[in-house]
């Protein structure tokens, strides 16, 4: 299926989302969609739960910049918010990091689909290994 364009970027959304950011010291919840983690999901929630990282905001805003296909949509002194493209398709996933004032509260969710073969699990991981190296 195309666009009336002739693209298949013209058949999906690829609007932002409107709920993401801090509200009341958490991130969005992740959709029931197992293409979401997050390190505020419950940890009975194998699926969506990935530990916190240990790091700080410098830490993390050098990682994110050090990875490839990201931008960084939005920062402050205790988040970032960063879209990261897949290689091939250019399909988009949105992740977050927040700092709590102990560790980096981290959501990695694609935008579209409803599975990602890992992609966002592994990406957090990534970001883990690059922030932790930089404390």
């Amino acid at each position: 299926m195309w666009g009336a364009d002739g693209s298949i970027a013209a058949v999906f959304s690829w609007k932002r989302p409107d709920n993401l950011g801090v509200r009341d010291g958490r991130l969005a919840p992740c959709k029931r969609s197992p293409n979401c983690v997050s390190s505020q999901a419950s940890p009975s929630d194998s699926e969506h739960y990935i530990a916190p990282i240990h790091g700080n905001m410098a830490a993390a805003r050098g990682a994110v910049r050090a990875m490839p296909r990201t931008t960084i949509v939005e920062q402050t002194e205790n988040y970032l918010y960063a879209e990261f493209r897949t290689r091939l398709l250019r399909y988009v996933d949105d992740v977050e990091l927040f700092f709590d004032g102990q560790v980096l509260q981290v959501r990695s969710c694609s935008r579209l689909g409803r599975r990602d073969f890992g992609v966002n699990r592994r990406r957090v991981e990534e970001l883990r290994k690059l922030i932790e190296a930089r404390r």
